[in-house]
């Protein structure tokens, strides 16, 4: 039986306090930089079957409201009061996502069952593994990517397990670190099981746990109220990391959107083949994995914000999961760096859900910019430094109601910046410049949020800096309705010398003393015909050096003198270039994935992604790549599909060891 809504609303902002309560905990208990500056934690509150029913919305990541711990906890026999259990191991139990992931869960109980867990994650910056924290696209299997804990107790009745957490901390580069953080994991747990105790206290323990399953059904009807509000129809979106792997090709990842009532449907037919490189996805084949549906929850909040965020959302979507492709990949890809092809998708669900509701959505988000880490010695000290130092993130996407926000936003938001003065002191390096990147947000009658800019220089020997996510040189953010494409992201070593490197996607390096690197995010995509921008706000833009002139010019047709806005040659120029009937289609791509698309078109992937799924799982990376060159060779490939399915002929041939799997 429901218990009263006036009951009901008191659980919920209990429930949510509880999970604020958490975050705080660890948030004020933690040691590295990375959580307890850039917030890259969670907390929450499941059901014994582990779902979701109330995480912080003040405090650290948004990305797992919809996060299932129901595989995770039933991989342990057995639970006693007092016991903690933890993993960070990507392919037991797909709760973690990849291995710097450390996901714990308390069971709490009341006389004698357990009633609900306190669970939550933080991301180590190292756990061992080739490279300093752990994390590189150059990785090409998990084993790869640091010590792997499968769930397993690390406090059993309240005891700690030390052989448990000396084998973690053996493998890993900063052990002082990792304990500390994982001590501030286990009080925040503690707290979550006190306030859930306080409750039943309260409310009683029939009125918590009805209630609990009510606050997900509440979750579950206000989502599909939105979705209902959206008109039927099926809404195709693709979108690409700039790289498969190494010096690889470009990655496609394709999403069907399907809207039919109050239900979702998301397919992912026609992205890429499992990767030889580390930006996998770990899911498991669950349709209704927390990774596959940040992007929906995040467009759902957006058009409504009172939407109740817990598990209770993800039940209106059913995704489609073609095994042994990079969004289910199978044991044991590499998955460390999935939070690129997590960004990717994220912009991917926008862009196919702004089809559907183009004055509400907006363009593609900033991306590109990479999570920075420092591995390096004190001069002064001889102390070993490894540090997370950033995460240059970008704006959002412009919209019907004004411009994105600047610096951060959409689904980076919840990313804090590290203050210059805390990365100079933790992190061994000095930051010569951190601000908004210039030129670098998509032009429109609102245009896109800017992306972020950093240099900053090294001081010893042998210094390796990783920069994950790094992306968005070739691809920038697309635009909609009318707007234009983001601007593409940088990454240079010593900028303005005669030893200027351009480092493109390159996502680890070493650095000796004096080297300076130059970062920069790409800037989110636009909304609107940039010809009706006010141009008091194109003027505005460049005061505040966010713009040039030529910039305003170029982009705008808002030409810009000493005195302000020349409004005659304004005037002249935008008349000049406007087009009336013109119609672009509804997205700006950008003029490399344009050209890109005129030869790898809708029909060719089919072809290929027909062809591929044909064979073994291993096969599938090698076949493409051999496919992508055979085509990039030709002068004028077919855009039909036939080209692609002869040269998959010819590997048949060329390799009949593969005929009997592929004609079955």
């Amino acid at each position: 039986m429901a218990i009263d809504k006036v009951t009901l609303e008191i659980l919920k902002n209990h429930t949510r306090a509880a999970a604020e309560s958490m975050a705080f905990t660890l948030y004020r208990t933690a040691h590295s930089t990375f959580v307890k500056e850039t917030e890259d934690f969670t907390t929450g509150l499941t059901t014994p079957e582990g779902e979701t029913f109330a995480t912080p919305t003040e405090l650290g990541a948004t990305w797992f409201v919809g996060l299932n711990y129901g595989r995770a906890i039933r991989m342990i026999d057995e639970y006693e009061e007092g016991d903690i259990c933890m993993t960070n191991d990507p392919y037991s139990g797909y709760v973690c996502t990849h291995p710097p992931d450390m996901h714990i869960w308390k069971p709490i109980f009341h006389e004698g069952e357990i009633v609900a867990f306190s669970v939550g994650h933080i991301h180590n910056t190292d756990v061992g593994g080739a490279v300093p924290a752990s994390l590189s696209r150059t990785l090409t299997e998990v084993h790869q990517e640091g010590v792997r804990i499968p769930p397993a107790k690390i406090l059993k009745k309240g005891e700690l397990n030390q052989q448990v957490l000396d084998i973690f901390l053996a493998n890993v580069r900063a052990p002082d670190q990792n304990w500390g953080d994982l001590k501030a994991q286990i009080a925040a747990c503690n707290t979550g099981e006190r306030k859930v105790k306080e409750m039943i206290e309260r409310f009683g323990i029939e009125t918590f746990k009805e209630g609990v399953g009510d606050l997900l059904d509440y979750a579950e009807a206000q989502a599909r109220a939105i979705v209902r509000d959206l008109p039927d129809g099926t809404y195709p979106f693709a979108d690409y990391i700039d790289e498969d792997a190494v010096d690889g090709w470009p990655c496609r990842m394709k999403l069907t959107l399907i809207i039919k009532g109050d239900e979702l449907v998301f397919d992912f037919t026609g992205s890429d083949p499992q990767l030889e490189s580390s930006m996998n996805m770990p899911t498991g084949g669950d349709e209704r994995h927390v990774l596959l549906l940040v992007g929906m929850v995040y467009v759902l909040y957006s058009l409504d914000p009172s939407l109740f965020l817990n598990s209770g959302i993800t039940r209106v979507c059913r995704c489609i999961l073609p095994s042994g492709t990079m969004i289910n990949p199978v044991f044991p890809a590499a998955v460390g760096m999935r939070t690129l092809s997590c960004n990717r998708l994220h912009g991917l669900t926008f862009g196919a859900f702004a089809q559907a509701a183009p004055d509400r959505l907006m363009g593609a988000p900033a991306s590109g910019g990479p999570i920075m880490n420092v591995n390096t010695i004190d001069n002064r000290t001889g102390r070993r430094i490894m540090a997370a130092i950033n995460p240059m993130t970008g704006g959002s996407g412009g919209r019907a109601a004004g411009d994105g926000t600047d610096g951060s936003g959409a689904n980076q938001g919840f990313l804090k910046n590290t203050p210059v003065e805390i990365n100079e002191v933790e992190a061994g390096i000095k930051v010569l410049r951190y601000g908004l990147a210039q030129d670098s947000a998509g032009p429109g009658k609102h245009r896109g949020g800017l992306g972020t800019d950093m240099v900053f220089q090294a001081f010893s020997p042998n210094t390796k800096v990783t920069a994950r996510n790094r992306d968005r040189t070739t691809f920038t953010g697309w635009g909609i309705a009318g707007g234009k494409a983001g601007g593409a992201s940088k990454f240079i070593k010593n900028p303005d010398t005669d030893h200027e490197v351009n480092l493109r996607n390159t996502d680890i390096l070493s650095m000796g003393p004096g080297d300076i690197i130059h970062v920069t995010c790409g800037g989110a995509g636009g909304w609107g015909d940039p010809l009706t921008r006010d141009p008091q706000a194109v003027l505005l833009d460049y005061r505040r050096g966010w713009v040039t002139a030529d910039h305003a010019r170029d982009a705008y047709s808002v030409v810009i003198g000493e005195g302000g806005i020349d409004i005659p040659a304004t005037d002249a120029l935008r008349a000049e270039r406007a087009a009336p009937g013109k119609d672009d289609g509804f997205y700006d791509l950008g003029s490399r994935r344009e050209a890109f698309e005129a030869v790898w078109t809708d029909a060719n992937y089919d072809a290929l992604t027909e062809c591929l799924a044909s064979l073994p799982v291993h096969w599938r990376f090698y076949a493409k790549h051999r496919i992508f060159a055979a085509i990039a060779a030709k002068e004028a490939p077919a855009t039909n599909g036939d080209d692609v399915r002869a040269l998959f002929e010819a590997l048949l041939i060329e390799f009949p060891q593969l005929l009997p799997t592929a004609a079955e």
